[in-house]
């Protein structure tokens, strides 16, 4: 009876220098992948808040509202804006990026539709205002024929050839003459009574909020609360009007700070903050 034979396995290991270089060969391999892995990661389009995209400046562009405060004479003759300049100031921030279903600047077969229609009735649409673009593009203070001149420079770059209309603004008959003579009024006279004071705050507030807030807490646009949204504004409320000016002056969450209008003054912003709180009291 032949013996049973036994084949034996030997391991391709056999010393311990080899041993060695296997477990340093699976260490530096290790190392290999995640730094590679590290590289692949790095090398990503960074969305964090450092990101360029994510800037302060970059968020500010983004979210700037449709209309600015300008403190002027009211006797000095107005000097009207160029279309580009109304559209810089104006309406580049919805136009540019498309915000509200804004038809872009230069998009030929968006525009091609309301080209159509005539300058006339694109202007008076811009005018009194349009489904979510408010009136002048929420800037009161625009001539007609301001708005006119920037629906032509917003028409001209989607294909149109219309002219800018020419200036109507004219000096008010006896704006200047009448200035000495209010400088010579009585000092009792030209002063408000105190009472007025509080009337002449919800002005302003209200003032501002037209021209720096209304595009996004009239839409509610990027989880901004709603104007007059009693649930939205109570637990902000819940906070005190401390918490509220504090947000509003140095930004929150995708709201830049001052709402992108670091040229108001802290008072203007506070105002707009009680105009904005007084809706829902």
């Amino acid at each position: 009876m032949s013996e049973p034979h036994f084949e034996e396995h030997s391991s391709w290991i056999r010393t311990p220098t080899q041993l060695v270089i296997v477990v340093v060969a699976a260490f530096v391999v290790t190392v290999l992948v995640i730094v590679m892995l590290v590289q692949l990661v790095v090398d990503q389009r960074d969305f964090g808040p450092s990101s360029p995209g994510m800037s302060d400046e970059a968020v500010a562009r983004r979210l700037k509202p449709v209309g600015e405060i300008v403190v002027s004479d009211p006797n000095a003759l107005k000097i009207e804006k160029s279309g580009k300049a109304v559209y810089d100031a104006v309406c580049a921030a919805c136009h540019t990026t498309g915000a509200l279903n804004a038809p872009k600047l230069g998009d030929k077969t968006a525009w091609a539709k309301l080209i159509k229609q005539g300058l006339e009735t694109i202007t008076q649409n811009a005018v009194k205002g349009i489904r979510q673009m408010p009136a002048r593009g929420g800037s009161p203070d625009l001539t007609d024929t301001e708005v006119a001149r920037a629906v032509v420079y917003i028409a001209n770059q989607a294909g149109a050839n219309w002219k800018e209309p020419e200036s109507k603004a004219a000096a008010k008959p006896g704006a200047v003459a009448a200035a000495p003579a209010a400088a010579a009024a009585p000092a009792a006279a030209a002063a408000a009574p105190a009472t007025a004071a509080p009337a002449k705050a919800s002005g302003k507030g209200k003032s501002v909020y037209d021209s720096a807030c209304m595009v996004c807490h009239a839409a509610g646009v990027a989880g901004a609360p709603k104007a007059g949204d009693k649930a939205a504004w109570e637990p902000r409320l819940k906070a005190g009007m401390e918490a509220l000016y504090t947000s509003a002056l140095k930004g929150k969450n995708a709201m830049p700070p001052k709402g992108g209008q670091t040229q108001l003054a802290d008072a203007d912003v506070k105002a707009a903050v009680d105009y904005l709180v007084g809706l829902v009291k």
